[in-house]
């Protein structure tokens, strides 16, 4: 990726997709080029949290509400210490910030921090098309000397592909830090950063948990070296197929019976633990208007979530694994994708979305209550 953060403003823009469809639109944010995957987000708010988030690494976001920029950006609401998409499509984007929180604009923070995005995009034909072929790969160049458009798209050909990719040591915190609970201290939970997004240790230390997060590279001797109540594996980038490690470890947790938790890649994780495959989904799950149920209560939740990839595993059965029955316990009701895992046997669940409410419904808030009731009943 090459960036300059001179204006933007009527500096032309071009979006290619590898199948050739070019959106012609203006630079916003730095001018330059970048590349990656194509995914759509649907959340009206919260856009700030969802540049911060790790998950995105390597993936280009097209906005499909269309003004974006209209709160701008404060030193608050961040879920990471940098923005992480590698660029940026919004429709219009707002001129003058209106919350009182602001502090720049959006278009001044995508330039200070590198990243090229378009604007004055049709983010609606953009988002039908990803629906119909599928999140592929794109490249948005910007500038007064433009490629032409063959030597575009051969560019954005030879850019790698998220399946394989291994993302999730490129996120994670290279060294392990502590989040203290907040009043008395109940438990002690060993987080394995996969791409944690800030507000998820701030949720178990809200409810008296001391959170240790741990790299990705983190061992099983690692993670009980903090003696941990629980264990807990968070979101991130890339193909789960990749996990090898992160597999390995969890499996190590899920011998000594320790309670666990994961969310997102989590998710993924504890699926090929217990012996179940993952796959890339058409266009992924992405924003703050999914619908969920959680098939235990029977509940309907509307939950936030940004997954590329998913878990395969019966939804009409309980399966046998190496470390007993196991259930899916969530699925998403637009198109019955597994949603959620938990042992019969065990203290072990998880969910493939984002209960952290940052940013997004508290519809499902209830699941660190549920992780915290796993390490009473072990203590117990």
């Amino acid at each position: 990726m090459t960036t300059s953060t001179r204006g933007t403003g009527k500096v032309p823009a071009v979006l290619v997709l590898e199948d050739g469809r070019i959106f012609r639109g203006r630079a916003y944010g730095a001018v330059g080029e970048t590349f990656g995957e194509a995914v759509f987000s649907t959340g009206m708010t919260g856009y700030q949290e969802t540049l911060t988030d790790p998950s995105y690494h390597r993936q280009v976001v097209v906005m499909t509400a269309p003004h974006v920029g209209n709160t701008g950006v404060n030193d608050e609401d961040a879920e990471s210490k940098r923005i992480w998409v590698s660029g940026y499509v919004v429709r219009d984007p707002a001129r003058v910030p209106s919350s009182w929180r602001s502090r720049r604009t959006l278009d001044e923070e995508l330039a200070a921090q590198g990243v090229v995005g378009i604007s004055g995009v049709d983010t609606r034909a953009l988002t039908r098309h990803l629906r119909e072929r599928g999140a592929m790969r794109v490249g948005i160049f910007s500038g007064n000397a433009l490629p032409d458009e063959g030597t575009m798209l051969a560019e954005v050909r030879q850019a790698p592909e998220m399946t394989g990719a291994d993302l999730s040591a490129e996120v994670a915190t290279k060294e392990a830090y502590v989040v203290p609970a907040q009043g008395e201290k109940k438990f002690t939970v060993a987080a394995v950063d996969l791409g944690i997004k800030g507000m998820t240790p701030y949720r178990m230390a809200e409810r008296g948990i001391e959170v240790h997060v741990l790299p990705a590279t983190a061992t099983v001797d690692d993670v009980y070296a903090v003696d941990p109540d629980g264990v807990f594996f968070s979101n991130g980038p890339g193909d789960p197929a990749t996990a090898d490690h992160a597999v390995s470890v969890m499996r190590g947790v899920l011998e000594r019976g320790t309670p666990l938790f994961g969310i997102c890649f989590g998710n993924q994780i504890l699926g090929r633990a217990l012996g179940f495959g993952t796959y890339k989904l058409k266009y992924g799950h992405r924003g703050i208007n999914q619908p969920v149920q959680d098939r235990t209560t029977g509940k309907v939740e509307v939950t936030a979530h940004n997954h590329g990839f998913a878990v395969d595993a019966p939804l009409d059965k309980v399966s046998d694994t190496p470390f007993g029955r196991a259930e899916v316990s969530h699925v998403c009701l637009n198109d019955n994708v597994v949603e959620g895992l938990q042992l019969l046997d065990k203290p072990a669940f998880s969910v493939q979305y984002h209960p952290e409410a940052a940013a997004g419904p508290h519809d499902a808030a209830y699941l660190f209550d549920r992780f915290v009731s796993l390490m009473e009943g072990q203590r117990a």
